[in-house]
């Protein structure tokens, strides 16, 4: 069975930046980008595009490699996902609507206790059975590890079977038990695939363990990962023979793989690329994911919140989504982009830039948001920041060009360290940078962006780039993780997303879209802005 598909406005410029114009093309050379396409062009030795992969086997070039050795309690458990080698308990709809997955059944028993039924017939890749039983110690170790999922942030879970059941407790009550389920991070493996002596810190293998159409039988490093059809598969059996993946962080090579005919499926091809492949092979998909400035609010110039203000004034949105996206992206109204066509509705401010961000209070509030806007304070002589950010979205390390000389116009002094994810993410989160550039989804999790606004923005929070602490914020994000899925639960995010802005704590700069690469004789590829789904069981190559 293929996973359900996982289902946007322009909006006004702000102020003119007082820089010049600034081409894209002179970005790029600033970044040595031309040499770099060019040499890549050599190395590839090919002129034009391959025959489609032979046996029936799909090439898949994806952006970036395995942080964690593929550890499916980390972020790679998303790339299990797209693989279809790891599945939940359920998956979500377009709409964040929870629909069955290894769980065809479930409800809530109490405002604590949700009882779910497992799939009868179902085998994992060594060829163990599925049962309440292994889901309910799957959940269990992945609740008491040393570095839980992200998932389950702020959430204390318990899993126990229950003859074909699984009952899961919460220590308070959670309507989105089963959102958070849906999560890749909570994928179900065989027991073989955690570690013999259960500790809370031990590796977790997938090879080979998944439940999925596709199993994963080999992983070399950073570099590749095969899987094979499984032939045993509880659904519709893949109609691909399976999967070579190759991970390509340069956004050159993935191009000129897709340009080639290299690959047969290209994530995330760079807008630089655009010119260089037939529009007919990309797809724009928007994406739940907003490239956002976080401001560190705990050491540095920005504890300052006018020294915030002033950054946040200073960053030029409308001229950066035209020069280093080129039209493909939106301009951020907030923190949510326009994959959740709700939230331009209920903002007090709409689909405008946020209205703090030219100091000028807004009006008519979300009820319950008591928001205050500081006014951008003038920089002192001499004031040093550094800003990060990484290589393996090369639009971010291009922005950081223009966004350190818009710094730079109002008076700070900026230093730029650009590296790969894995070699910088643990500065970032030790808080090593004055400002950060990330580019993040907001609903990658859960289907809900509380869960997002938790981890980011609250005092508690794993992912807490801008390090606030700010009581409003934390009130705010508790009342909104408390309310059912609905337009209530709406409103209070709104209400949150208003007074994280408010405390400048990041800039949001721009909602993505993607562009996937589709190589012509692929059919079945799924276009997921939670980025969850990839290929599934219906993806074929001609």
């Amino acid at each position: 069975m293929a996973h359900p598909a996982h289902a946007a406005a322009s909006l006004p410029s702000p102020p003119d930046s007082a820089l010049p114009e600034v081409s894209r093309r002179h970005v790029l050379a600033l970044l040595g980008v031309g040499a770099a396409a060019g040499a890549v062009a050599a190395c590839s030795g090919r002129s034009g595009p391959s025959s489609s992969s032979a046996n029936g086997r799909i090439r898949l070039a994806m952006l970036q490699p395995p942080r964690s050795g593929l550890n499916p309690l980390s972020d790679d458990a998303f790339k299990l996902s797209r693989w279809s080698t790891a599945e939940t308990l359920v998956y979500l709809d377009a709409d964040g609507n929870a629909l069955e997955g290894l769980a065809t059944t479930w409800k809530r028993e109490n405002d604590t206790t949700w009882r779910f039924t497992v799939r009868d017939g179902v085998t994992f890749h060594d060829g163990t059975p599925l049962t309440a039983e292994r889901v309910a110690a799957a959940l269990t170790f992945a609740a008491g590890y040393a570095t839980p999922p992200r998932i389950l942030d702020g959430v204390k879970l318990k899993a126990a079977a229950e003859g074909s059941d699984v009952v899961i407790t919460t220590s308070a009550p959670d309507p989105l038990v089963p959102q958070r389920l849906s999560s890749p991070q909570l994928a179900i493996l065989s027991e073989a695939a955690y570690p013999a002596d259960r500790s809370a810190d031990g590796p977790v293998d997938p090879v080979g363990h998944g439940t999925g159409p596709f199993t994963l039988t080999a992983v070399d490093g950073t570099a590749t990962a095969t899987l094979e059809r499984y032939d045993d598969y509880w659904g519709d059996k893949a109609a691909a023979a399976g999967i070579d993946v190759t991970f390509v962080p340069d956004g050159t090579a993935r191009g000129a793989a897709l340009r080639t005919g290299e690959a047969d499926l290209v994530e995330a091809v760079p807008v630089s690329q655009v010119a260089t492949v037939d529009e007919e092979l990309l797809h724009e998909v928007p994406m739940p994911r907003t490239a956002t400035l976080y401001l560190n609010t705990r050491d540095g110039a920005f504890k300052d919140p006018a020294l915030r203000a002033a950054a946040r004034d200073a960053v030029d949105v409308a001229g950066l989504v035209e020069t280093m996206y080129e039209g493909h992206a939106d301009a951020a109204a907030g923190l949510l982009g326009p994959a959740l066509a709700w939230a331009a509705q209920k903002r007090p401010w709409g689909g405008s830039a946020f209205a703090g961000a030219d100091g000028v209070a807004a009006t008519g509030r979300t009820d319950g948001a008591k928001a205050t806007f500081t006014k951008a304070g003038t920089v002192p002589s001499g004031t040093s920041i550094n800003l990060g950010t990484y290589t393996d979205r090369p639009e971010l390390a291009e922005m950081v060009v223009l966004i350190a000389q818009q710094l730079e116009a109002v008076g700070f002094t900026v230093k730029q360290d650009v590296r790969e994810y894995a070699q910088i993410e643990a500065d970032a989160l030790a808080g090593a940078f004055d400002c950060f550039l990330l580019s993040r989804a907001t609903v990658l999790d859960s289907g809900d962006p509380v869960s997002y606004m938790v981890s980011d923005f609250s005092s508690t929070g794993s992912f807490a780039l801008s390090f606030l602490a700010d009581d409003a914020v934390d009130a705010a994000l508790t009342k909104a993780a408390g309310i059912e899925p609905g337009e209530a639960r709406q409103d209070a995010v709104i209400a949150a997303e208003e007074l994280i802005l408010a405390s400048g704590a990041a800039v949001p700069l721009l909602h993505e879209r993607v562009l996937q690469g589709e190589a012509a004789g692929l059919t079945g590829a799924e276009r997921d802005p939670r980025e969850r789904a990839l290929i599934t069981s219906a993806t074929a190559v001609a």
